[in-house]
């Protein structure tokens, strides 16, 4: 009784009842980002982060299941593998096989690819319980597609968020209006730059499970967020949905699954019964559609049958209906009143490789009257032949425009590609022309090099030189990490082609070389060369050591008999 009392989500005091007994759970864990307050309600200071706007979430805030977790842990069972434990006999703790496969499969994807991130599969669990009842009870074919579409209500600004067509139809079906899409419930313009493949079969599918839980792990890691930090996991969370609610639906969900959690068959998952928007949203069939049938009531016999109308006893009154008007047609959203973009004061975009940008990128978007746009999805993506990407590791970012109609880009961050590059800013669900920056990442730089160490540098004709040159590249003071140099034993100070005797340096095969190129300063800004050679001739001789940058070191070194 008790495990049915903590599954769903009802109206009134129950629901109150049943929301603080979850939360007391949470509390005695010590769950993440969960707290307990007199009123025994959550207080997940779920304000999101300041870069992520209400109006820019994976779901476009799409409503979702709001039943529970029994108040109850999953009961050990002595058949579970090690690896999964929790008990048969607990339904909502089993996942469906193929579902449960796609969570562990981009938790270890990201653990490669983002491990600052920490993204513990419980996490995609429990989303995707809440977005889609884990695909409706794992309603997938062998390579984790949906057997059938699972489509979010219209987002026609009638009880949800408005959001006119960005696809085309593409991938929600609807030309007029976008829906969320899939197991994890991405809105199309969302998917458009957080896709990803994650079964290998080169399409990115946000039917697909494997697809559509690895872009939510992509998408839940991206501002370096940490999300064993609990208030990056709240920020995160809320940038998916962003609801209170929402929230603390799914920090329950993650802690029942960090319980305990085993695998079931696909298709026979345990699916949710409420919605956060009770059933109304016109969301295509799923768990919590109720087939259209009559009431039916129990024969003494056993057998059930559907009550029979009883005749009305009196004729109504004829009346006449009202006289009606058609409704009136919805205001256009800010982003249907666009009509074009304008630079917002952008800088010069130029960076050194591995460096921030010190500029940022803003755009305005403007009616045809020069009037300011608030609450515009403005997308900007990063173009071209480079590895520079914005802060978290992303090529694409999505803002919203503030209260001035700007939009500003998070930082970008140069790579190690030198040269141009652009990002461009579209405006999402509009069709106006883009605004393009161009940028440049240039080449690591020194304007100093010294060498770390002032003995002589001698040696006997025909032998070695018993140290080694190492010097130290420096940038305004700073030390010069990743710098290209190249080291040339010269004729004279005036003369900097290579000589064709004196010192040398050996290549792999043994082989005399006199120039190296392609060396780079290590992460403390040193390069040490290899190992010297002197051949029979005595006297001076100069190595000269260059770097990108214009930094320059001369090292004198000296052959010369012993002295007897």
């Amino acid at each position: 009784m008790a495990a049915q009392f903590g599954r769903r989500v009802v109206k009134g005091a129950a629901t109150t009842a049943v929301a603080a007994l979850a939360v007391a759970a949470l509390s005695a864990s010590q769950a993440p980002g969960v707290t307990d307050t007199p009123q025994g309600r959550q207080n997940a200071n779920s304000q999101p982060s300041p870069d992520v706007n209400a109006d820019d979430s994976a779901t476009g805030n799409s409503p979702y299941y709001t039943d529970l977790p029994p108040l109850n842990s999953p009961t050990p069972s002595p058949s579970a593998s090690s690896d999964t434990p929790g008990a048969a006999g607990d339904a909502e703790a089993g996942i469906p096989a193929t579902v449960l496969d796609a969570y562990k499969k981009a938790e270890t994807s990201l653990a490669g690819s983002k491990p600052g991130c920490n993204l513990p599969w419980q996490l995609l669990a429990a989303i995707g319980k809440v977005e889609s009842g884990q695909a409706r009870g794992g309603n997938v074919d062998a390579n984790g597609t949906t057997i059938t579409p699972i489509l979010g209500p219209v987002l026609n600004g009638v009880g949800f968020a408005r959001i006119t067509d960005t696809d085309g139809g593409m991938y929600d079906g609807d030309t007029t209006h976008d829906r969320a899409v899939g197991p994890m419930q991405f809105i199309p313009s969302t998917w458009e730059w957080s896709g990803r493949d994650g079964n290998g079969d080169g399409k990115k599918d946000p039917n697909n499970i494997y697809d559509a839980a690895l872009a939510a792990g992509h998408y839940l890691c991206r501002f370096n967020w940490d999300l064993s930090d609990s208030a990056d996991l709240r920020r995160a969370i809320l940038s998916y949905n962003n609801s209170t609610d929402y929230l603390n639906t799914v920090l329950s969900w993650l802690e029942y699954y960090r319980k305990g959690t085993h695998e079931v068959p696909d298709g026979t998952g345990s699916l949710p019964s409420h919605r956060s928007d009770n059933g109304t949203g016109g969301a295509s069939p799923g768990p919590t559609s109720p087939a259209s049938t009559p009431p039916t009531s129990q024969s003494p016999g056993g057998s059930t049958t559907s009550p029979k109308p009883k005749p009305p006893t009196t004729t109504p009154p004829t009346t006449t209906p009202p006289a009606t008007t058609p409704p009136a047609s919805p205001s256009p959203t800010p982003t249907e009143t666009v009509d074009h973009l304008e630079d917002a004061g952008t800088g010069k975009l130029t960076a050194t490789a591995g460096d921030t940008f010190a500029e940022k990128i803003s755009a305005r978007t403007e009616t045809k009257a020069g009037k300011a746009v608030a609450k515009v999805r403005v997308r900007f993506t990063i173009t071209g032949d480079t590895d520079t990407t914005f802060t978290g590791g992303e090529s694409v970012a999505t803002v919203v425009t503030n209260s001035s109609g700007v939009a500003t880009a998070p930082a970008l961050k140069a790579g190690e590609k030198t040269g141009a590059f652009k990002v461009r800013a579209t405006v999402v669900g509009r069709t106006v022309s883009g605004l393009d920056y161009a940028a440049t990442v240039t080449a690591r730089q020194a304007d100093a090099l010294a060498r770390t160490a002032d003995t002589a540098l001698t040696c006997v004709p025909g032998a070695e030189f018993a140290d080694l040159v190492e010097v130290k590249a420096t940038y305004k003071g700073t030390a010069a990490d990743g710098v290209a140099a190249t080291a040339t034993l010269i004729k004279t100070a005036d003369d900097a082609t290579e000589n064709d005797k004196g010192p040398y340096f050996k290549d792999a095969d043994g082989k005399t070389v006199r120039t190296l190129a392609g060396l780079e300063t290590d992460k403390d800004g040193l390069l040490k060369l290899p190992k010297l050679y002197a051949d029979d001739t005595e006297g001076t001789y100069l190595l000269r050591i260059t770097t990108t940058g214009g930094a320059t070191l001369t090292v004198e070194l000296k052959v010369a008999a012993a002295a007897s």
